[in-house]
């Protein structure tokens, strides 16, 4: 098992001349791909709306390395997720129905109504609240299987009402995970299908003579899913290109140093590029998670990717006090926020940029992952300054109402030509005109 020097974790405090170039270096990530990523997913992109279904059992072929007989054979039917949700040990059939249903229960407080009013003499104004009518869902597959992603995009969908929800997972080798499939019966996926990489993206934006085109796509996946969905923003909406996973932990001090160094392994495990970083205001503290850090480190089975996480991109910062620390907490804008102190409710008052706040010593971050409630696709890489976790919003669309009475529209006339004049646009202005006072209604 790999060890951590006690040098390999960057030491800051904020009264270091250098802190603010050093926090700036720490949180830079490009997640930009590469000129050769970007031109194979464009040949991939192209080739699938020129071949449609052709070119997906190709690059199945090739990438997942199994051949299917025909595209009918990419589709995985109701009767397939449905026997996987069978066939899963019943433990982990209750915890993903649990968890579903905290998923569902958080989610159906998010759905947006549509709502208007009336003015004074008559006319309408309001907002038409309508679902997406189909979403596509990427589900990572590979090296790891990801059942609660599948949680945490589909229900959000269903509870806002999208009608219809195509999933695609990559299936290496031809083999299938159970524990996926169970969570897309659990969820109500609609249709599911034995496809990844930027084909599968393609495919749901351009849509085959098999799989249906999406109005968005929403998962997570490697680079040249991340830079598949990029290049059909437009096409389709999309949720979001994530950024390696990131926790920040404000501490006062008085939390076990053990949790705390294991809340920050739970995000180095990811992968090498996560981001672990502790912010305290007692030195002697951050002495002591250093400790627990290099104790702990070996019993951990991806210990050598959690320690490579933590040289590369951790951090252990001291702050003068902990209104200090907020305004650090404000300025790197992390994906998962850790309030672990005595008042949490008020810290958190202070917190502008976030996107999930994790609010007392007993809140692990773990626990948003997989069952809080809450969803787990969170802003990063400094998006939480402007963006928010997914939500049922993400599958609703806003329609505005306008309905002017006779009157509202001799009301609004002089206004809408003096505007619409002063641009030029002359037709604007005599149409509004015509509707103008003493006009009356024509037939």
């Amino acid at each position: 098992m790999t060890q951590i020097a006690p040098s390999t974790i960057a030491r800051l405090s904020t009264t270091d001349l250098q802190f603010d170039a050093r926090l700036d270096a720490l949180l830079a990530w490009e997640s930009v791909s590469d000129a050769g990523v970007k031109q194979t997913v464009e040949t991939i992109i192209a080739d699938v709306r020129a071949r449609g279904d052709a070119a997906l059992i190709e690059y199945t072929a090739r990438f997942d390395h199994w051949h299917p007989q025909d595209a009918a054979a990419l589709e995985l039917d109701q009767e397939r997720l449905s026997a996987a949700l069978e066939a899963i040990p019943s433990a982990q059939r209750e915890a993903l129905e649990a968890a579903a249903e905290r998923i569902r229960a958080y989610a159906e407080h998010q759905r947006l109504q549509s709502w208007q009013f009336v003015e004074a003499d008559g006319t309408v104004l309001g907002q038409k609240v309508s679902p997406l009518d189909r979403v596509g869902l990427y589900v990572p597959g590979g090296k790891a299987a990801y059942p609660s992603s599948v949680l945490m995009n589909a229900l959000p969908a269903k509870v806002a009402g999208v009608p219809e929800l195509v999933m695609v997972v990559p299936t290496p080798g031809g083999e299938l995970n159970e524990l996926v499939l169970a969570a897309a019966a659990i969820a109500g996926v609609d249709r599911a299908f034995a496809l990844g990489g930027a084909q599968a993206v393609a495919a749901l934006a351009y849509g085959t003579e098999t799989v249906p085109a999406c109005d968005k796509i929403v998962g997570p996946g490697n680079i040249y899913v991340a830079t598949a969905k990029r290049a059909v923003f437009g096409q389709v909406g999309i949720d979001m290109v994530a950024g390696p996973s990131e926790i920040l932990i404000l501490c006062d001090g008085k939390t076990d140093p053990d949790w705390i160094a294991m809340d920050l392994f739970s995000q180095a495990e990811h992968d090498e590029d996560a981001q672990s970083i502790l912010i305290a205001w007692e030195a002697e503290y951050l002495d002591r998670v250093k400790a627990s850090i290099e104790r702990l480190l070996p019993q951990m089975e991806r210990s050598e990717i959690i320690a490579q996480a933590l040289s590369a991109r951790g951090a252990l910062i001291l702050a003068r006090d902990q209104d200090e620390a907020a305004e650090v907490a404000n300025r790197i804008a992390p994906e998962h926020l850790e309030l672990s102190v005595a008042e949490p409710e008020a810290l958190a008052e202070k917190i502008r940029h976030a996107g999930a706040i994790f609010m007392g010593r007993y809140t692990a971050e773990a626990l948003g992952d997989y069952c809080a409630g809450p969803n787990h696709v969170l802003p990063t890489s400094r998006t939480a300054r402007f963006s928010s976790p997914l939500g049922v919003y993400d599958f609703q669309k806003r329609s505005s109402l306008i309905m002017a009475s006779a009157a509202g529209a001799a009301a609004l006339a002089d206004t809408a030509s003096a505007l619409a004049r002063g641009e030029g646009l002359t037709a604007h202005a005599r149409s509004a005109e015509y509707r103008g006072p003493g006009t009356g209604e024509k037939p």
